[in-house]
């Protein structure tokens, strides 16, 4: 996945495994190399890398703990706790294995701490219906941030979705 840099340069985003480690590609001559990235959790996790070609490139690490698949998927939301507190249409913006991140249009009452349901297709052969309850972890503005609560049960469709 790759963004802009402020300087109109494209940032190459890679992900972190488990052991800190980052498996880095070259976009000029696609060599890849594993580097150790430990010392970067705490500072800056964007920087500028020279390949053995010459080639200087931007990288940016992402630390989380699931790689994070970009969507926009139509679904509805049901707030269930507190009972009976409204619902609608949202947009899933990116799904992990852990959680979710949509936005609503218009105004809403979700708060952190909320227990949802939300329903949504995926966009694979099968349009599996997806149906998980959520807690709230996260609302900006109508951005709003959950994370599964049975995170152990994800389910073999949305599993093979979710591979990068």
């Amino acid at each position: 996945m790759q963004n802009q840099y402020p300087h109109g340069q494209k940032v190459q985003k890679t992900f972190v495994k488990t052991n800190d480690t980052a498996s880095i590609r070259c976009p000029n001559c696609d060599l890849i190399k594993n580097i150790s990235v430990s010392k970067f959790r705490t500072s800056r996790h964007t920087f500028k890398i020279r390949c053995s070609c010459s080639h200087v490139f931007v990288v940016s690490l992402d630390f989380r703990r699931h790689y994070r698949k970009p969507t926009e998927l139509i679904g509805t939301y049901t707030v269930i706790v507190p009972a009976n507190n409204g619902g609608g249409t949202m947009q899933v913006n990116n799904i992990s294995r852990s959680g979710i991140d949509f936005s609503v249009s218009g105004l809403h009452n979700i708060q952190v701490g909320q227990q949802i349901v939300i329903t949504f297709r995926l966009d694979n052969k099968k349009e599996t219906e997806i149906n998980k309850q959520v807690i709230v972890r996260r609302v900006r503005n109508n951005k709003i941030g959950c994370e599964f609560t049975e995170q152990m049960q994800i389910g073999k469709d949305l599993g093979f979705y979710l591979r990068p």
